[in-house]
Parts: structure tokens; C-alpha cells; sequence
């Protein structure tokens, strides 16, 4: 197969906002590199988009939250030689109740992955596309990024950290032709809140589709920013935490998602 376009890396692709990233860069024409956990869901994907796109799908199966897992999804990207075109930073997690009935390990895996992951792919691949002055970084943050959120106090203080990292990273690639956004999807129809309990349990919360949170990010990079927040109440969100004052946006926050995270089984 001729590659038509220059590599796309997607992490978290097995499922929901990962997986459309996927889907809409193999129809663009990118060859893709894929990563998750799960090796079957990789290679029927990997399958799949092959057959439909003519494009070339390899995939990594990796656990970005162990060093390890770094390590080998680092040495697989460039093992595959060529132009890193797209990278799609989505893996993640998230996890709701209160921290004093949540295990340690899990919160900080939690950090490892939602965190030093972004920082340790972006590091090893923003370099060479400054050096061929082309390049696009997405980071799929949250709309929970825009303020704390008690209950889900973990996840929401890493998606701040992605937001923050990006937008301050954006202003650092100005003029070297790589662009660099933070998607912030607000509740998404996805697997991601049952699993988690962030966002889950309430059936009147406006959900976005994942293919549509793709296509608003893709929007706000042809328009030149460097944020975009998916979704209505992601959007209405975003103007409240930037108008209230921060008490009672986090008195409010803490107020929903303790009762989602009731709902959900995840806290007392």
C-alpha cells in the first residue's frame, strides 16, 4: 500500500473517542499506528480500517501507565519509520467517589497514565515534526478540566493538567507549522462513564456522540485554536467556570457528581 499521508498515532483506540479519531484519520488517508490494552479489539480494528481505507493499520498493545508500556509503544512508533503526521493522545481513565474510600494504587495509576503519558509521547514526538515544521498533537482532555470537581477529584485535576499542558505548549509551537489542541468533550455516549462512574448514572445529562466530538476538534484546528469544548454542556460549563466564582462552581460540581457517583456505586 502507498502511504498518502504521513502517520497517525492514536492511543487509547480500541473504543468511544479513540476509535473515531482512528476511523476519521484512516479515511483521510493516514496509515495508522493504534494502541490500547486490548489485542483483539486492535487487530479486528486494525483489520477493518485496512479493508475500508486501503490505508496500512498496525497496532500496539501497550499499557501506557507502566514505563514498560511507554517504552514499547515509543520504540513501535519508530520502528515504523517515516513522518509522524497526527498524534491522537487519548488514553485514559477516571474514577468517582470520595478519595478517602478510593484505593491508592489506582489514583495514581490514574495520574500515571492521564499524565506522564502526554508528557513522555509528546516529548518523543513533538521534536521531529518541529524539525519537519508539520505536525498536529491532540490531546483528548474533558470538560472537567475546567474546574475541581470533588468526588472525581483525581481525574479532574489531570484533565487540568492536560489542558494546561497543551495550551501553554501551543503558544511554545507558534510559527514552527505544528499545531497542538485540547479537546474537552463533556458527557460523550461512550463506555468510558460506565466503566469510570464519572458522568454515569443519570439519565436527563446530555450526551455528545464520539464522532462528533472528533469533528467539533477538527473544526476548532482549521480555525486556529487551541481548546475546544464538545458538546452543550461542555460548552455551557466552560462559561460558568469562567464567570461564577470558583466556591460555588466547586460546591455545585461536588453537589452532581457525589450523587452520580452514588448512583454509580462508587462512594458512601
Amino acid at each position: 500500500m502507498t502511504r498518502r499521508r504521513g502517520l497517525a498515532v492514536v492511543t487509547g483506540a480500541s473504543s468511544g473517542i479513540g476509535l473515531a479519531f482512528a476511523e476519521r484519520l484512516a479515511a483521510g488517508g493516514h496509515p495508522l499506528m493504534i494502541v490500547a490494552r486490548r489485542e483483539d479489539r486492535l487487530r479486528d480494528i486494525a483489520q477493518r480500517l485496512a479493508e475500508a481505507h486501503g490505508v496500512e493499520v498496525g497496532f500496539i498493545v501497550a499499557d501506557l501507565a507502566s514505563p514498560e508500556g511507554r517504552a514499547t509503544c515509543r520504540d513501535a512508533v519508530d520502528a515504523v519509520g517515516g513522518e509522524v503526521d497526527t498524534v491522537v493522545l487519548n488514553a485514559g481513565f477516571g474514577g468517582a467517589g470520595a478519595i478517602a474510600t478510593l484505593g491508592r494504587a489506582r489514583q495514581t495509576e490514574m495520574v500515571a497514565l492521564n499524565c506522564e503519558a502526554v508528557v513522555d509521547l509528546t516529548c518523543h514526538v513533538v521534536p521531529g515534526m518541529i524539525a519537519r515544521g508539520a505536525g498536529t498533537l491532540i490531546v483528548v482532555s474533558s470538560a472537567a478540566a475546567f474546574q475541581p470537581i470533588p468526588y472525581t477529584a483525581t481525574y479532574a485535576a489531570t484533565k487540568a493538567f492536560e489542558l494546561f499542558f497543551v495550551e501553554a505548549l501551543a503558544t511554545e509551537l507558534a510559527g514552527t507549522g505544528v499545531r497542538a489542541i485540547a479537546a474537552c468533550p463533556g458527557p460523550t455516549a461512550t463506555e468510558f462513564g460506565r466503566v469510570s462512574g464519572v458522568s454515569a448514572g443519570s439519565r436527563w445529562i446530555p450526551r455528545e456522540t464520539a464522532a462528533g466530538v472528533v469533528a467539533a476538534t477538527f473544526r476548532a484546528l482549521e480555525q486556529g485554536r487551541v481548546r475546544v469544548a464538545t458538546g452543550h454542556l461542555a460548552r455551557v460549563t466552560g462559561v460558568l467556570a469562567s464567570v461564577l466564582p470558583r466556591r460555588l462552581i466547586v460546591w455545585g460540581a461536588g453537589a452532581l457528581h457525589r450523587k452520580l457517583a452514588r448512583d454509580a456505586g462508587h462512594s458512601r
